[in-house]
């Protein structure tokens, strides 16, 4: 494929990716603010603990959805499998910013609410591995780590659009206008987007790797029997190198912000900025780790993740519950990000380098989505729990022994880099 058009597929394809996660972000971002419209509590974190619940429901059905989209995109082509999943998220949207209050239709109010994280948690469970797929498909050899890295700098940047779309409504509408009916916008907003990367979708080419298999009369199927059948190592490695990663991303990014308003003391304007300048500079090196695993290798890049994680989170955390000061918790919060781009910033291509192309999209979206359900989707959950309970900091603890058992997964694996199985350029 000419170099251009691969961009041009390329960047349609993250556009898409950026959408999806921004629909998924708006909940967390704006969560502060809708979570009493849904849960009323006199404690805030009482009424953020249910939310939190059902932000981690999401993700229970992620892996429902990986599992259906993902041997959908196996079968129909990578580009179907993205135009499927962009339309449930754009559904799942606007029941959130059409919804009732619990005020005005009690019970019905959460069960909505439920019910439309259900269906966003179907659809991006299938887009991680569609879009997984196609970037590192359609990627050539010598810079697929430089190109799968724009899926986390669209995933980074569906959370920073998300947040600075916080900021701007905050400081446009003020407090009480956002929580009496500003946070509706956002989801508005989403769901129009969701639109217009639609008809972007329906536009991209489709891969090489899957126009090849399609090709043939007796092509493998892709089911999830089949994937843990005939590929059990790799699906188990993909939970394993997933596991302390997903809980890393979430607990510094989406779980980050509350923690600066709910423990550290900042307002909630202060916590949303820290965190919009922070994912800022956190989306732009993500390439430029994605282009040192191209020289260097994946697996180092894993290994920096999981030591520093392991040895630092715990200092980071229980710093900043003491740190008053809005630039010191900036950089501690850029620290974070620091150790976890050795994971965001590769893991999406590894996974893709593990699998034979019938299976790929399958084998990236499901063992992801089982891990990211377990570890990721009950990171707030988990951390508001215990904070509840007076034991806030056996959050930091156990974000630490997570990662500690996922670096040696990432100790022990092999260099995918040099033992891909996406063999077309």
């Amino acid at each position: 494929m000419h170099d251009r058009r691969r961009l041009k597929n390329i960047l349609g394809g993250s556009l898409g990716n950026l959408v999806e996660w921004f629909d998924w972000y708006v909940y967390s971002a704006f969560g502060l603010y809708f979570a009493s419209a849904f849960f009323p509590s006199d404690d805030p974190t009482l009424s953020l603990l249910p939310a939190a619940v059902v932000f981690a429901i999401g993700f229970i059905f992620r892996p429902i959805g990986a599992w259906l989209m993902g041997i959908y995109a196996d079968h129909r082509g990578r580009k179907a499998g993205l135009t499927l999943s962009v339309s449930l998220m754009c559904f799942g949207s606007l029941l959130i910013a059409f919804a009732p209050t619990y005020a005005q239709a009690g019970v019905v109010s959460p069960a909505i609410l439920v019910a439309a994280r259900i269906i966003q948690g179907l659809s991006l469970g299938g887009e991680y591995g569609s879009s997984a797929t196609y970037l590192s498909e359609m990627a050539g050899r010598e810079r697929r780590g430089f190109w799968s890295s724009f899926q986390y700098v669209t995933i980074i940047g569906g959370q920073l659009t998300a947040l600075g779309l916080l900021v701007g409504l905050q400081t446009a509408f003020g407090e009480s206008a956002m929580e009496a009916w500003g946070w509706r916008l956002a989801f508005g907003v989403g769901s129009a987007l969701a639109v217009v990367v639609f008809f972007i979708r329906r536009r991209l080419d489709e891969t090489l790797s899957y126009e090849n298999v399609a090709k043939l009369d007796d092509r493998p199927k892709s089911s999830g029997r089949s994937l843990f059948r005939d590929h059990p190592r790799e699906a188990f490695l993909v939970i394993a190198l997933t596991a302390g990663g997903t809980l890393a991303f979430y607990a510094y990014t989406t779980y980050m912000q509350k923690f600066l308003a709910n423990t550290a003391g900042f307002d909630r304007a202060t916590a949303s900025r820290i965190m919009t300048v922070a994912l800022g500079l956190f989306m732009l090196w993500q390439p430029i780790a994605g282009r040192l695993s191209d020289k260097v290798g994946r697996r180092p890049m894993m290994i920096f993740f999981g030591t520093c994680g392991l040895l630092f989170t715990y200092p980071i955390f229980s710093t900043l519950e003491q740190t008053r000061d809005p630039l010191t918790a900036f950089a501690l919060v850029v620290a974070a990000l620091v150790m976890v781009t050795g994971y965001t910033s590769i893991n999406a291509v590894i996974k893709a380098e593990l699998f034979p192309s019938h299976i790929r999209a399958l084998g990236v979206a499901l063992p992801f989505a089982i891990a990211n359900a377990i570890f990721g989707g009950t990171a707030e959950a988990v951390a508001f729990w215990l904070k509840d309970s007076g034991h806030e900091r056996w959050f930091y603890i156990y974000v630490s022994v997570v990662i500690g058992c996922s670096l040696i997964a990432y100790i022990r694996m092999r260099e995918t880099k040099t033992t891909s199985l996406i063999l077309e350029d």
